[in-house]
């Protein structure tokens, strides 16, 4: 398998559809493959992709920090799923937003729209709050799966009004700590040589390393609930590790079994688009391929990361790119499902 998968992501590579990757497949709790391929960077010159490369997670930092932040206060008694959200804010309680519960911003079926461009107005983070309090739904609550990163910028600061602290520091203290994620976090204070390139920043005239590639999360100082978070493919690994283990890591229980299994299950049996509580679930259109099996499920970034499961064969597989670095950016909607077709037939 591991000839096929690295000639199979130095094909993609050589069609400038990624610059590199880093991959991590586990298979009933064993690492089956760990290796890194291409370029961690292109210009001015080529350098080679690591395995300790640090990548810009994009929206991997809603599952690694916002979804495992809200199970826990979960199982901790601070928060129910059906809590309104204008409880924690009176200002949102407006424009019909009234019914908004914590479930449906988890699930992305709030009604909130999927994106917004607070940064061109250059707004930080209470800012972007009293924007989305604001907003106006675009659909009816419950009822449509529209992925909205409003919902989870919304989402971190309530955890910060629940915990009484700023997000990344609880994250850091109450996830990353004990997951031994110690090259994870927002803002890191690393040498730009440790970093897979994203886009080219015309006010930097130069690529980005180690800054967040969303633009509203650079605007709300790099942490955000939706975006932010840099990882290694290994250290993600630890995660996905506690994923699999039913909430536990080297025999601390950093989430309920129950509040997980509660995560995995379909909200949305009413859209063609699956969703669990922050979890991607398999369907026809996800990048986990055709051959992953109905239960499945994982979640994507948009620099060109994913970690994807599939539990009846204890299988997972982590993806990390950074394909907004290449010349064919689109690339990646084929790449991943044809990859995880090629690593589930080896199984």
């Amino acid at each position: 398998m591991k000839e096929k998968v690295i000639r199979f992501l130095q094909k993609e590579i050589d069609l400038e559809n990624i610059p590199g990757a880093a991959i991590y497949i586990s298979y009933k709790g064993n690492p089956v493959l760990e290796e890194a391929v291409g370029y961690r960077t292109l210009a001015p010159s080529k350098e080679p992709m690591q395995m300790d490369t640090v990548f810009d997670l994009a929206s991997l930092t809603k599952i690694v920090t916002t979804m495992t932040a809200t199970l826990q206060l979960l199982d901790k008694g601070e928060i129910r799923l059906d809590d309104s959200i204008s409880y924690f804010f009176s200002s949102f309680s407006k424009n019909g937003k009234e019914e908004v519960r914590i479930r449906h911003l988890l699930t992305h079926t709030s009604g909130l729209p999927a994106h917004r461009p607070f940064y061109k107005d250059e707004l930080y983070t209470e800012q972007i709050i009293e924007k989305i309090c604001d907003e106006e739904l675009e659909n009816p609550i419950g009822e449509r799966v529209v992925y909205s990163d409003l919902g989870f910028i919304l989402l971190a600061s309530l955890i910060e009004k629940v915990v009484g602290e700023p997000f990344a520091n609880y994250v850091s203290r109450e996830i990353l700590t004990p997951l031994e994620m110690h090259e994870t976090g927002f803002n890191l204070n690393l040498n730009r040589k440790r970093f897979a390139a994203t886009e080219f920043c015309e006010k930097q005239n130069d690529y980005k390393y180690g800054i967040v590639h969303d633009e509203n999360a650079e605007s709300m100082g790099g942490v955000s609930g939706h975006a932010g978070l840099f990882s290694t493919v290994k250290d993600l690994a630890n995660f996905a590790e506690m994923i699999e283990d039913g909430g536990k890591f080297k025999g601390k229980q950093i989430i309920s079994p129950a509040a997980l299994a509660l995560s995995k299950r379909n909200f949305t049996p009413f859209d063609e688009e699956g969703r669990g509580l922050g979890w991607q679930m398999k369907s026809p259109k996800l990048s986990c391929g055709d051959l992953f099996s109905d239960s499945s499920y994982g979640h994507t970034g948009f620099t060109g990361t994913s970690i994807w499961f599939d539990p009846e064969i204890q299988l997972h597989v982590i993806l990390l790119t950074n394909r907004v670095h290449a010349k064919n950016q689109q690339g990646i909607l084929r790449l991943r499902p044809r990859l995880h077709n090629l690593i589930r037939a080896e199984f």
